[in-house]
């Protein structure tokens, strides 16, 4: 082997190459997940990187994707995200307070569709709900993620879920009247 190159065909190579379709499967709408869960991209963006970074290291070389890669993205991904928040507590409700503002299109890249009014006023008002609550929500709203997935990604147990889904959109429907003034 002339220089520092691989074979195409190397196990290193096949390795990289699985590693780069993941994260091209996943960034995206990890990113946008972690964003919502702490109202702040760059933050999203650091935890996102510290999830591929965990999986790049325990990847031994020979391992594929399987179905079971989805759910543990989307776990270490909320337990990033928790820690960073637990570890930045007094920064919470400033975030919370400006989470339109900040999460939904900082940068300019991660950006969701343009909003109508009501659909702003929804996403304004994640705020009242509790962090297991927004985070079902997201995952089964915004992910389009199944109560057992969203299950395996959060540890409980799916009628947990559905319970908190259910309590999640009592309180956004009854924050959002209130802005309406209905």
């Amino acid at each position: 082997m002339v220089g520092s190159e691989e074979p195409d065909d190397s196990p290193r190579t096949r390795r990289h190459e699985y590693m780069e379709d993941v994260v091209a499967a996943f960034e995206t709408p990890l990113l946008r997940y972690a964003a919502r869960l702490l109202n702040n991209a760059s933050m999203a963006q650091d935890v996102v990187q510290n999830v591929f970074v965990k999986l790049f290291r325990q990847w031994p070389p020979g391992m594929q994707a399987d179905p079971r890669l989805k759910s543990w993205l989307y776990r270490v991904t909320h337990n990033e995200a928790v820690d960073l928040l637990r570890s930045e507590h007094r920064r919470r409700r400033l975030h919370d307070r400006q989470a339109v503002e900040t999460a939904w299109c900082r940068d300019g890249v991660h950006c969701d569709a343009p909003q109508d009014d009501r659909v702003a006023r929804v996403m304004h008002c994640l705020g009242v709900l509790a962090l297991p609550e927004r985070q079902v929500l997201l995952l089964r709203l915004q992910e389009g993620l199944s109560y057992e997935e969203i299950a395996s990604v959060t540890g409980h147990s799916c009628g947990y879920v559905g319970s908190l889904l259910h309590h999640a959109v009592k309180k956004l429907s009854a924050s959002v009247k209130q802005e309406e003034g209905v």
